[in-house]
């Protein structure tokens, strides 16, 4: 199997948020879709293993907010490679609060839909929440929104290992010495470096400064690991 080819599925990326029995959280994704337009649904697919998965499904509502290109990396590594159960990630950005109570965050986004759920179909280590789309509002209409292409290739970004689109690069390049993050799966390479932090191509991974960090999630070398 070419694990290439699904690079070539086109997907955003969104904070998606709720909030049941006082417990709020948020996480990223990059598998929100529209399904109907009459009446407006839109789908969203959430590990089972996280955190927020569980307040959806108590809660019966979720929120998503749409990123855009700009997106820092704070507002990627807060909600997408930390857990609502060790920290509050709303502490530091701007929330609006919905109707329904639902945590609105607005930093660095295009678009905001609340949403019900009216249908859930368990996908093995997924749940696709399918909801009624309630109110839907443009924050900036004339930004353009992430794409997972853009932040893989741009923000050399990867998938968090919850989430549907993640794939284990070790089973794709084989032949180079590749240092992997156990916290986002960022995989550091020598011919490639990390121009982007002035770390020039051919710098090997026992030659990089003791302060370099990951570029996405900001974990300190010792939590890389030899493939």
């Amino acid at each position: 199997m070419d694990f290439q080819a699904f690079y070539q599925l086109s997907y955003g990326l969104y904070i998606i948020t709720s909030v049941w029995d006082n417990k709020k959280n948020g996480f990223i994704g990059n598998t929100v879709f529209q399904v109907t337009s009459k009446p407006p649904t839109m789908a969203i697919s959430v590990n089972k293993e996280n955190y927020t998965h569980d307040i959806i499904a108590e809660s019966k509502f979720f929120a998503v907010s749409v990123l855009t290109r700009n997106t820092s990396m704070d507002i990627i590594r807060t909600f997408g490679y930390n857990s609502g159960k060790d920290m509050d990630k709303f502490a530091n950005v701007t929330v609006q609060t919905s109707e329904n109570g639902l945590p609105l965050v607005l930093n660095d986004t295009s678009a905001l839909f609340e949403c019900r759920v009216i249908k859930t179909v368990d996908a093995g280590t997924h749940t696709l929440f399918i909801g009624e789309i309630l109110s839907a509002e443009l924050v900036q209409p004339n930004a353009d929104p992430l794409t997972y292409k853009y932040y893989r290739e741009v923000h050399k970004g990867k998938a968090p290992a919850k989430a549907p689109t993640f794939i284990d690069e070790t089973d794709i390049k084989a032949g180079e010495e590749i240092y992997t993050c156990q916290i986002c799966h960022y995989q550091y390479k020598a011919s490639a470096g990390d121009p982007d932090h002035g770390i020039a191509p051919g710098t090997s991974f026992e030659d990089l400064p003791d302060d370099w960090t990951c570029p996405v999630c900001g974990a300190t070398k010792d939590l890389f690991e030899k493939n």
